[in-house]
């Protein structure tokens, strides 16, 4: 039985996430490996690359034929219309024609280059906690932090595709000093990796993470709770500015720091309550989607583009 898929890829720093998803969005198969980036730039793409052709072979093999077109997610700076994966700093590549390779690889199927928080962000806006909402941001916090801006059903990536770098908002001019080159920038204060950072120095112990701390915290650890409080606080004028600015109906926040549940919502909700004034204040939820996101948003990205290339010729 011949079931019509699509190739649906996500691309980390350290693990590549993968699908082959149907036509309603269901995930027929899933896969993971490691990217390897420290074997090099370009060992990172043969492994994309294999990783692609691997799990079109296994379409065949399983769902009576090839997938029909395929979605890759990447970090960093992405040229979507261009099809170029343009900078990315812990995977070592610059003005990557990502989606010629990868289409050369699957001998000529139409391929799909997208963000990985904008990808993320279209899955959850669509079929995860944003489903309904004309207006939402989309807030993953990981190593560092980016965000989706979600207006009716499309991600917006501004006139250069650097839409949403809201880690690298200024809340504390005093702050850190960011890789970017200015100081006080969001994600040096509220990433998860922030957070891990502040923690392992606060506890000495140099193996503590931000998991760690969220269980400090609900254990009533003093120290664990001013590290909590001081990210939250960056963390709120940051999302203020970003509500200030494009006026969401919902802030989805997702990755590593939301795993701690109420543990950050509970304070977070409270610490934005607090700063808006004339604002109106939206509604705070967690991603809904987990680490499945990007991957989801890929497939979407894939069946988009067939959608568009049938209006095209039709």
């Amino acid at each position: 039985m011949h079931v019509r898929h699509v190739i649906a890829l996500d691309v980390g720093g350290t693990g590549m996430k993968a699908a082959l998803v149907g036509a309603d969005g269901t995930l027929l198969h899933e896969a993971r490996r490691a990217t390897g980036r420290e074997r090099g730039a370009d060992a990172v793409v043969r492994s994309i690359l294999d990783f692609a052709d691997d799990l079109r072979a296994h379409g065949r093999e399983h769902f009576g034929g090839s997938a029909v077109a395929a979605g890759v997610a990447v970090p960093g700076i992405v040229d979507s219309e261009a099809g170029v994966a343009v900078y990315a700093a812990n995977l070592g590549w610059r003005d990557l024609p990502m989606r010629e390779l990868l289409s050369e690889r699957l001998d000529g199927l139409p391929v799909a280059l997208g963000h990985d928080v904008r990808t993320g962000g279209l899955a959850e806006g669509r079929i995860g906690a944003g489903q309904g909402a004309d207006r939402f941001l989309f807030v993953p916090l990981g190593t560092g932090i980016s965000c989706a801006i979600g207006i009716d059903g499309a991600i917006e990536a501004g006139a250069h595709g650097y839409a949403g770098e809201i880690g690298h908002v200024v809340v504390r001019p005093d702050g850190p000093d960011c890789g970017c080159g200015q100081r006080g920038c969001l994600e040096t204060l509220a990433s998860a990796a922030a957070v891990t950072r502040a923690w392992a120095k606060a506890s000495g112990d140099r193996t503590a993470d931000a998991a760690d701390c969220a269980k400090a915290v609900e254990s009533g650890d003093p120290r664990a709770i001013a590290v909590w409080r001081d990210a939250v606080d960056a963390l709120a004028a940051g999302l203020v500015t970003a509500l200030t600015l494009l006026d969401p109906r919902t802030l989805i926040i997702g990755g590593g720091l939301a795993e701690a549940g109420e543990t950050l919502f509970t304070p977070l909700r409270a610490a934005v309550e607090e700063r808006v004034t004339f604002q109106k204040l939206p509604s705070i939820v967690p991603a809904a989607l987990g680490d499945t996101a990007g991957c989801l948003g890929a497939g979407l990205l894939a069946w988009d583009l067939l959608a568009t290339d049938s209006e095209v010729s039709a």
